[in-house]
């Protein structure tokens, strides 16, 4: 019989800390992303860096299922991959110097990017939050839509105080002059010149060697939810 999703997180001890080598490991990386430097310490990846961010997932997992049980937090899969695609890119590194995760809709997987939590780890920062960084041309045009035709929805999330204090603005680049269609005095001016829509906190990587990390992320997730929701059904 296979094991559940549920199942599988017995097999990862309750999060205790992210361990300062996991830090270490990743500083050293960034001097030295060459293939044979990280074949030779691919141990303390997996040990210092993979594992505890699966043990962080399991445990956050645990604290989400009954906030935002339509989203996945999977210990095995929701990890992106260290190795980076350098096909089309002018840096050659082949590895990625942070620890990320992204957590999407269950059994919500396609070509484009779906809007969903993100949590990633490295030297000197951390970044919590959710929403689409590189929406479709399709997805920009229904969110847009939505907060065009519907404000109040919209406002009534973006403009609530909780969410204000904890995110302030909606991150992300924005058009220089009004989108094509939309008038440069349409109402909700502001909002539609968005071309990414995401939200989120920054906080020095030292916070994550706290056991008390799982329960500060599970609380940002929480508030980010409304509109990640709200993005969930503008963008459909």
């Amino acid at each position: 019989m296979a094991r559940s999703p549920l199942a599988d997180q017995d097999l990862y001890p309750p999060f205790e800390g992210f361990p300062r080598q996991g830090i270490q490991f990743l500083t050293k990386l960034k001097k030295n992303n060459n293939r044979p430097w990280f074949q030779k310490h691919k141990a303390e990846y997996e040990e210092n860096v993979r594992f505890p961010m699966q043990c962080l997932i399991a445990s956050l997992s645990q604290q989400m299922a009954g906030v935002a049980p339509e989203f996945s937090f999977d210990p095995k899969r929701s990890i992106f991959r260290i190795y980076r695609d350098v096909r089309f890119s002018n840096n050659k590194a082949p590895y990625k110097t942070n620890i990320a995760a992204s957590f999407e809709l269950r059994g919500k997987k396609g070509p484009t990017e779906n809007p969903g939590f993100y949590l990633g780890i490295e030297p000197g920062e951390i970044f919590v939050g959710g929403g689409v960084y590189m929406p479709t041309g399709p997805q920009l045009k229904a969110i847009r839509t939505s907060v065009a035709e519907h404000p109040q929805d919209f406002l009534e999330i973006v403009e609530n105080r909780a969410f204000k204090k904890r995110f302030g603005e909606i991150m992300g680049e924005k058009l220089q002059k009004a989108p094509l269609g939309y008038p440069r005095d349409h109402p909700m001016i502001h909002y539609l010149r968005y071309k990414q829509w995401f939200i989120g906190v920054e906080w020095g990587h030292t916070e994550c060697f706290s056991p008390k990390f799982v329960d500060r992320v599970a609380d940002v997730l929480t508030d980010a939810l409304p509109f990640i929701r709200w993005l969930l059904r503008a963008s459909a």
